[in-house]
């Protein structure tokens, strides 16, 4: 759902994976998103067979997961939760529009905000909890494991790392939970010696959370690796992977935090949200992971006033 600049990326990323038999463009743009399915189609006999193509609503009647990229972009110097107000009117539309030809789809969320949206999305479609999730902190826990891996000098798909709460300014990096090869960080990095203090992780950090705001700066979007994220968010539920992704969805009694939308470590298989995994944090996570629920929270309240 939306065929811009992250919609076409995913919708080429999904048709090279091989994953999905059909894949259906809608946008508000028509010509747009026939002008899209057409250059997709035209690499068709370079990858395996699938159906590409644009549509419009009815066409959800069928569908095993809807992906809703459709939203304002975010601009230079702004937030994502800046942009909640226009983008949650669009998704509310939109919502509405599939629930009158679907209560089975699954929705996975990737418009920013992405955590607000997807309780929105939620709410207004009336789908059971499972069935509605966002793409959450997905990227940002790539971004983590990829530039821990630069600094440590180890292949990315060695280190494993989380971010948790907002995809946003108050996102909290799971350092206590940080493993390279089943090593805890803190062992590791007596073994490494290059050394990996307070103001070493703090950097680190600084540059996960605002990488997003530079590639804005520096090119008006980002649509890659986001891309990349939803095809292994849909892998994973077409597949029946039962893999634990950051994605974003309902929360409940979860380190005191209820009913917000929040990404945690998550199984997720063909039912979509299986469970969410409380991992052990420190005191200062938990407080940082709650603050984050309260700064959404917030926002929400906002929205509904």
């Amino acid at each position: 759902m939306g065929a811009g600049l992250v919609g076409s990326t995913f919708a080429y990323s999904l048709m090279i994976s091989g994953l999905a038999p059909e894949i259906v463009l809608i946008d508000v743009d028509r010509e747009k998103c026939v002008a899209e399915a057409m250059d997709l189609n035209h690499g068709l006999p370079f990858v395996r067979p699938t159906i590409v193509r644009a549509g419009d609503y009815p066409d959800c009647r069928d569908a095993e997961i809807i992906v809703l990229t459709a939203g304002a972009a975010q601009k230079p110097g702004e937030t994502r939760l800046e942009l909640v107000k226009k983008n949650a009117a669009i998704m509310e539309d939109i919502v509405a529009r599939i629930v009158s030809y679907t209560q089975r789809a699954m929705l996975l969320v990737v418009s920013n905000p992405v955590d607000v949206l997807t309780y929105v999305a939620l709410k207004r479609s009336g789908f059971p909890p499972n069935l509605v999730m966002g793409s959450g902190t997905l990227l940002d826990s790539a971004r983590f494991r990829y530039l821990l891996s630069h600094h440590c000098g180890i292949d990315s798909r060695n280190v494993h790392a989380y971010v948790i709460g907002e995809h946003g300014d108050s996102e909290v990096p799971a350092w206590s939970r940080v493993n390279i090869a089943g090593t805890p960080m803190e062992t590791y990095c007596t073994l490494c010696g290059r050394g990996c203090g307070q103001q070493v992780r703090d950097r680190l950090f600084e540059q996960v959370k605002d990488s997003a705001y530079h590639i804005i700066e520096r090119k008006g979007a980002t649509y890659y690796a986001i891309s990349l994220a939803l095809v292994r968010i849909v892998e994973s539920v077409l597949r029946n992977e039962h893999s634990v992704l950051t994605v974003s969805s309902l929360l409940n009694d979860y380190y005191g935090v209820d009913d917000v939308c929040l990404s945690v470590p998550t199984v997720v298989d063909r039912s979509g949200i299986v469970k969410v995994i409380q991992s052990p944090l420190s005191d200062l996570e938990i407080e940082r992971f709650q603050q984050s629920a309260a700064v959404l929270k917030q926002a929400i309240n906002e929205l509904e006033d």
